[in-house]
């Protein structure tokens, strides 16, 4: 079972507590440097006594450009990353692996699996939307920028998503679960807050707070999938093939992703409706859940989901200091 691998490891609360404190600033703070440090750069002199550093997205990539602007972004959570792994190899002597997935290796055709699955479809999804109200569109392609975007994207978009499923999915889900011996709090407080962490995102005060409920839904879905699935293989596939996709193909003067995609969105929604929030969470998410469920062979959802964590006997493992699996 995925949150009693934690058992393995050194696991008192005081841990969770403190590894969070040092992955925040890891992440927000030292991650933050060099994304501060460009716009400083950007500016000059003359612009910090000015007083014109930018406060949102889309003035951060107007003055860096916004395939340095996503670079430097997407840095920070890939410093982040490193604070994950440290912090569960130095605090918790626990390995990679047994933060990933109750297997005994991490098993790649899984992401990979839902990866091409969740490309497939999200692609597909933009490109009906294209044909269907094209004049929302203007084609937004330049060979040099978008070479620069698919490497900075192919290469750091997987951290910055991976980041977030150890984080959320992998260390909170598996803390929290040894912490409370439960399996709904974890799955609820993660997802939660996974959602409440988009807040800040430009989508929500262009569609609304509405938009919310995607967010919300989007980090059930992939808790669902873990506990489910006993490892964050799945979840890593699929928060990556999302992100990269829609770098890749589609951006908007409103979107987190400021990158000089395929497509430029120009259509000014003023609120979120049924195919941006409430489709996706209801309809779609339960069709992924159902094939992956069907090819997986997920069985006693009740108890995986709702059920209690019960530690193992010690003899059933060995506690710590196996890095054989990293």
């Amino acid at each position: 079972m995925y949150i009693e691998q934690a058992f393995k490891s050194l696991h008192e609360w005081w841990r969770y507590l403190l590894g969070f404190i040092i992955i925040f600033i890891i992440w927000q703070l030292i991650g933050s440097i060099p994304l501060i440090a460009g716009i400083f750069y950007s500016l000059g002199l003359e612009g910090i006594q000015n007083g014109d550093f930018p406060t949102d997205i889309s003035e951060m990539a107007e003055i860096l450009g916004s395939n340095m602007f996503l670079f430097l972004m997407l840095l920070s959570f890939a410093i982040g990353l490193v604070g994950v792994f440290f912090n569960s190899k130095v605090i918790h002597q626990q390995s990679i692996t047994a933060l990933t997935t109750a297997r005994k290796k991490i098993d790649w055709s899984r992401f990979w699996f839902v990866f091409i699955l969740w490309g497939a479809v999200s692609s597909s999804f933009v490109l009906i939307d294209y044909f269907m109200e094209p004049e929302g569109y203007v084609w937004n392609f330049e060979l040099v920028p978008f070479l620069t975007l698919a490497v900075i994207a192919i290469l750091f978009i997987p951290l910055q998503t991976s980041m977030e499923e150890y984080l959320f999915r992998g260390y909170l889900m598996q803390g929290l679960g040894v912490i409370t011996k439960t399996k709904w709090f974890p799955l609820f407080f993660t997802s939660i807050v996974f959602g409440l962490m988009h807040l800040a995102n430009p989508e929500v005060e262009q569609l609304g707070y509405i938009i919310m409920v995607y967010y919300i839904g989007t980090g059930f879905f992939l808790g669902i999938m873990t506990l489910m699935d006993d490892g964050l293989e799945l979840a890593l596939g699929f928060h990556a093939a999302n992100n990269l996709f829609t770098a890749l193909l589609v951006t908007a003067d409103w979107t987190a992703f400021q990158t000089n995609s395929l497509f430029k969105d120009v259509s000014e929604p003023t609120s979120a409706g049924f195919i941006d929030v409430f489709m996706p969470v209801f309809i779609v998410f339960p069709i992924i859940l159902f094939i992956l469920a069907k090819k997986y062979k997920w069985s006693n959802w009740s108890e995986k989901l709702l059920g209690r964590v019960e530690e193992p006997a010690k003899e059933d493992y060995k506690i710590i200091g196996d890095d054989s699996n990293i």
